[in-house]
């Protein structure tokens, strides 16, 4: 049911020093938990997962975890290596994670079909329920249909834009009990409802998660002409993050926080640090505008 609704991805805040603001970290998650968000995923892309190291990971796993004391559900994200994913995981149940996602394996010579069995024998180590993240359309309508009818994954997070291999796979799956989520935030969200997804994930939930529970409950609803009003509105925001071949995808998230009055840090590179003049500009119309209809309402 969770994860039929928003997934949250927190960003990492740093310090002056460049280390992680637990502090700050902490005020973002009681944040997001009150604001009702149904699935924080603690270290997933928007929290910067490949720039963290081990321990860090593991830091903002445990941090989540204790200030969203239970009024939201955390997954714990998990990657890299096989070995690596398991030890994080192992760490993440331990502390009191609800769930577990497995970051696609990014590996350059990786095999379509071994990157499915990657999260297939992740699924079979962990306790508590997984998530394939799943960032590819390079595996078979077979190799989806394994991962949905493991019965230790509760959905798969399908982040390609492929929409005709989403509905193959969905007609493939129906006799599966795993969910089919869109990964590809708010934007993507209404063509994904059309084909059979449940729930988003978001990382403008950071910012305004009012917005993303209005969405979400006109989807839920079947109103699709208030969803896309609704995302008309923050359409400049998504598209920035798309830039530098989604570079700045946490820069924008980042960049639009400290706008509101919250510095969190810049991206650490190799993201984009930060904004030039004409895309902050940018910016800063659709954070006003969004901010101006929410006080509006």
């Amino acid at each position: 049911m969770a994860l039929s609704g928003i997934s949250g991805v927190p960003v990492t805040p740093y310090a002056s020093d460049g280390s992680i603001d637990v502090q700050k970290l902490e005020w973002l998650i009681k944040r997001l938990a009150a604001a009702n968000v149904h699935n924080l995923m603690a270290a997933g892309n928007t929290g910067e997962f490949f720039t963290l190291t081990m321990d860090e990971i593991r830091l903002v796993h445990n941090t989540t975890i204790k200030a969203a004391d239970g009024n939201a559900l955390v997954s714990a994200a998990v990657g890299r290596s096989l070995t690596d994913a398991k030890a994080l995981a192992r760490d993440a149940i331990a502390a009191g994670a609800d769930a577990i996602m497995g970051h696609h394996p990014m590996d350059p010579f990786a095999g379509p079909a071994y990157q499915a069995a990657y999260f297939l024998e992740l699924a079979e180590f962990c306790t508590i329920p997984v998530i394939a993240y799943v960032r590819s359309d390079g595996f078979s309508v077979d190799d989806f249909r394994k991962l949905a009818l493991h019965p230790n994954i509760a959905g798969i997070k399908f982040a390609s834009p492929n929409l005709m291999l989403l509905a193959e796979v969905i007609r493939a799956t129906h006799d599966a009990p795993a969910i089919w989520v869109c990964g590809l935030a708010e934007g993507w969200a209404p063509a994904f409802y059309a084909m059979g997804a449940r729930g988003f994930t978001s990382g403008l939930v950071n910012v305004f998660p009012e917005r993303s529970h209005a969405i979400h409950t006109a989807l839920e609803s079947g109103d699709y002409a208030a969803a896309r009003g609704l995302i008309d509105g923050i359409a400049q925001f998504e598209a920035l993050r798309t830039k530098y071949n989604n570079g700045a995808n946490v820069t924008v998230v980042k960049e639009a926080l400290g706008m509101l009055g919250t510095d969190v840090g810049p991206v650490r590179v190799p993201g984009v640090v930060e904004l030039n003049v004409a895309e902050r500009e940018i910016l800063r119309e659709v954070v006003d505008r969004v901010r101006s209809d929410a006080n509006g309402a």
